[in-house]
């Protein structure tokens, strides 16, 4: 999150430029004061495993932060996957291109604060009482508003700034297989993601699961979304609507990436 929050700073300095709607105010106060920026495991395009987070909750040693905990923390809206990304696909690999900073899909797939399990342990918590509806419906507002803040987030620092001084080293790890897409799979009625090619229950004949959802990377980020690129092909063009001055790349079998939830 570190290296995001950095980028920000570079185009726009201390100044919010999240609220509202428009072109993003960008003024380069920060990159004045920045000669180099280096940026150690940053999800430039996002984390599929910050997604997975967001909808099954997060395990930090024996315990597991639940997803109406980390809905609480604007942060992680702010890891998952970019919009231009191809982040969610269907048992047969076809991209389903769903909007995932739109509040709609999330209710539709209920996932995260619109989860049945989730509201369940909600209401116990307060007994049953009145309170319980007027939390949850809070808390799923304060979700909605947090979803537009990140769509803000991701692309204003996406778009083309002025001519700027300071260009990015990336630092991240290339040698473990790290989720870069969920299957989403229907199941009671439900859909259900899937992280892991593992997790997928009807697979379809002939998709080659593991390359599909998987990409090299530290097994937090994908080597791709460190780069800001949305091709492992490292001959593919980045988007035109990617700008990421990168100068040097270094990659190594170590993880060099925060949990999700930090």
């Amino acid at each position: 999150m570190g290296g995001l929050v950095t980028r920000y700073y570079l185009r726009y300095g201390t100044v919010d430029a999240l609220e509202g709607e428009g072109a993003f105010p960008i003024n380069m106060r920060g990159a004045a004061k920045i000669d180099t920026a280096v940026l150690l495991g940053t999800p430039n395009l996002g984390s599929v495993s910050s997604l997975q987070s967001m909808i099954l909750g997060h395990r930090v040693g024996l315990r597991r932060v639940e997803p109406e905990v980390l809905a609480t923390m604007p942060s992680i809206y702010q890891l998952m996957p970019h919009p231009l990304t191809d982040w969610s696909v269907d048992p047969g690999g076809k991209d389903l291109d769903l909007d995932l900073y739109d509040v709609t899909t999330w209710k539709r797939l209920q996932w995260s604060v619109f989860d049945p399990a989730v509201l369940g342990r909600l209401r116990a918590r307060f007994e049953g009482s009145s309170a319980a509806d007027a939390y949850i419906a809070a808390l799923q507002a304060y979700f909605a508003r947090n979803l537009e803040r990140a769509r803000r987030f991701i692309w204003s620092v996406t778009f083309e700034e002025p001519t700027s001084p300071v260009k990015f080293v990336v630092f991240g790890g290339d040698c473990v297989l790290t989720p870069a897409r969920i299957v989403i799979e229907p199941q009671a009625g439900r859909s259900l993601a899937r992280l892991f090619p593992q997790d997928v229950l009807h697979k379809v004949i002939g998709v080659d699961y593991s390359r599909l959802m998987l990409e090299p990377g530290d097994g937090e980020v994908t080597k791709p979304s460190l780069l800001a690129r949305q091709a492992l092909n490292p001959v593919a063009p980045r988007n035109d609507a990617l700008f990421f001055p990168l100068a040097y790349a270094f990659f190594s079998a170590r993880t060099t990436s925060a949990s999700p939830a930090t």
